[in-house]
């Protein structure tokens, strides 16, 4: 039998991505993980002075959960609880399980799963979903209405050429709904367009710098740019011109938010985030996705009830808007094999694009383990 000293004990609980905490029986952090650390703001060496009920917003249940564990001696689980608090954050929604250490001790181990990657990540695949919903009507309406308003075109055309100048506005009028409607359909058709993406292995910061030079010369030119970019970020394995128009509709969305807002600021930022993987296609293939690249502003900030829906399509906040922007780029970056995620509030608004890198960076990393691990 193989045994597990405390400095390798320590290195699996810090390797959790999840945040892992142990109080005695008078409720005293003995100890915790680095995840733990960042969830509740507070260094191993603080927290170890201190009673963990110190750390969690009044009327919480993890007090009685730990009364339970030691009741039935046994582990106790509680999903989706509110910890919302100005130390712990904003719409922190938890998963809970608690156990006795065991032995005759009353200590007790309690482990806290954030909710909101997990509701985001099922968010994600419901907009997937719908985005398939549009790529069928989008299929028949490219059939059944753009054929038809080719011929109406066709006759307000022909009506223009002998009606008086009275009625040529009239003609007119009817030309340019025509064309208005068939650019509506151009776009939806986008959706229906099914063919294997042409990917190459591309450095993501010269595409941002491409759509920031975009912004800057034209819709975004009063608008201050902030770039936080990690120099050593992989490639990342995907179509330029796609992403381009995902960021560059990322950016635009910003801008248009930020309009108003005095001193109005878009920064962009990349970053490399271990640890998310999420399921892909019919495979049981879990693929990470370490790469974020963020849009954030500094505009008023997105209504809560919208959110939930924001990447649904014919879903907006603009007067004249379609509602096809964010769910082009739901389905883009889906069809990468990564998610887009959105995190709102006054002053501040962030999407995420979380994304894997190439193929030939997987290769290379796992060879240079392989020889690291020979040597």
């Amino acid at each position: 039998m193989i045994s597990i000293n405390k400095d390798q004990a320590a290195l699996v609980l810090n390797a959790l991505p999840h945040a892992v905490v142990m109080v005695d029986a008078e409720g005293f952090i003995i100890s915790a993980n680095w995840e733990a650390e960042a969830f509740l703001s507070a260094s191993l060496s603080h927290l170890t002075n201190h009673k963990l009920q110190e750390f969690m917003p009044f009327g919480s249940p993890v007090l009685n959960l730990l009364e339970q564990v030691r009741e039935r001696a046994g582990p106790v689980s509680e999903y989706r609880v509110d910890l919302s608090s100005p130390r712990l954050g904003e719409e922190k929604l938890v998963d809970i399980y608690a156990s006795p250490v065991g032995g005759n001790s009353n200590d007790a181990v309690i482990v806290f799963q954030e909710r909101s990657r997990a509701d985001k990540i099922d968010r994600q695949l419901t907009h997937r979903a719908a985005a398939r919903s549009v790529s069928g009507l989008a299929s028949m309406l490219a059939h059944e209405i753009k054929n038809p308003l080719s011929g109406i075109r066709g006759a307000a055309q022909l009506l223009e050429a002998s009606v008086n100048d009275e009625d040529k506005a009239l003609t007119r009028l009817i030309r340019e709904e025509t064309d208005r409607i068939v650019s509506l359909v151009d776009r939806m058709e986008i959706f229906s367009d099914e063919r294997p993406i042409d990917r190459v292995a591309i450095n993501i910061h010269s595409v941002l710098d491409h759509v920031i030079a975009i912004a800057k010369a034209g819709f975004a030119r009063d608008i201050e740019f902030e770039q936080l970019y990690d120099p050593s970020l992989p490639l990342v394995y995907a179509n330029r011109d796609q992403l381009i128009q995902v960021f560059l509709n990322l950016v635009k969305n910003a801008a248009e938010v930020v309009s108003d807002t005095p001193d109005p600021k878009i920064s962009v930022m990349t970053a490399f985030r271990p640890g998310i993987k999420l399921s892909v296609g019919s495979s049981r293939e879990r693929v990470s996705l370490p790469l974020e690249f963020t849009i954030k502003d500094n505009g008023p900030g997105i209504p809560t009830d919208l959110i939930p829906h924001l990447f649904d399509p014919f879903i907006t906040t603009k007067t004249n808007g379609s509602g096809l922007g964010l769910a082009l780029v739901a389905k883009i970056i889906g069809a990468h094999g990564g998610i887009v995620e959105c995190d709102s509030q006054k002053g501040k608004t962030l999407f995420k694009v979380l994304m894997p890198i190439s193929q030939k960076e997987k290769d290379q990393n796992s060879s240079q383990s392989d020889s690291q691990g020979a040597e």
